[in-house]
């Protein structure tokens, strides 16, 4: 399963993908303000894309038709790895049509229920993400929609990643790899958490209390 980490951070970057536990950036316009001190994003973004070896989710700035084709035909050029990230609503599939006609890698964000996925797998998009945390705010059981989407893509022989936004932690984020997500984003923070559990460090703990009771042997 592919992991995507959320970030503007050149730092947490590096540190993701020197580590190969990362397979993507992705970048939101908030992320990017968060290392930028008012100045313009693209910079912070260009920077990423440049420094990046892994693919790099990049998201329009707008939501008309027009305006998000220009978006994305800019952000496009930055690299050959960028993958567009849209928000998927009507105005945006003339958009996403077009965009899959020309070879440029598009996402599709906002996707909430196995229906929308099939649409927008329907226009060619390589990649559709669904927000974990906000169908839960709203009531709803969020692995049990990406299994729903996963079986009807499976069933349909759809080619389209599905990628669970956002896990709480360690358990969420295997239950969806059993759900059948193809990835998941998660920031720096669960990344990390996901590197430790209280029974590895009371392991540690033994192996040098083990380590410390050992005879030690003189070399003459």
């Amino acid at each position: 399963m592919k992991i995507f980490l959320a970030s503007a951070s050149l730092e947490d970057i590096s540190w993701g993908t020197a580590s190969e536990l990362v397979d993507g950036v992705v970048t939101t316009p908030s992320l990017l303000a968060t290392v930028t001190a008012g100045e313009d994003g693209q910079n912070a973004l260009a920077e990423i894309c440049r420094t990046s070896r892994v693919p790099v989710c990049a998201m329009v700035t707008s939501i008309s038709g027009q305006d998000m084709y220009h978006d994305a035909r800019e952000l496009a050029k930055l690299c050959d790895n960028v993958i567009v990230q849209i928000p998927f609503l009507e105005d945006s599939i003339s958009t996403i049509r077009r965009l899959s006609a020309e070879g440029i890698r598009v996402g599709a964000t906002l996707i909430f229920n196995s229906a929308q996925a099939m649409l927008a797998a329907k226009l060619g998009v390589s990649m559709l993400t669904v927000a974990l945390d906000r169908l839960e705010e709203v009531g709803q059981r969020s692995v049990d929609t990406i299994g729903e989407i996963r079986a009807i893509f499976d069933g349909n022989g759809t080619e389209c990643d599905i990628i669970a936004a956002f896990p709480r932690g360690p358990e969420q984020f295997s239950a969806c790899a059993l759900a059948g997500a193809h990835g998941v984003i998660v920031n720096a923070s669960v990344l990390r958490s996901m590197l430790v559990h209280p029974l590895t460090d009371r392991g540690i703990d033994q192996f040098l209390h083990d380590l410390s009771k050992r005879p030690k042997v003189r070399i003459s």
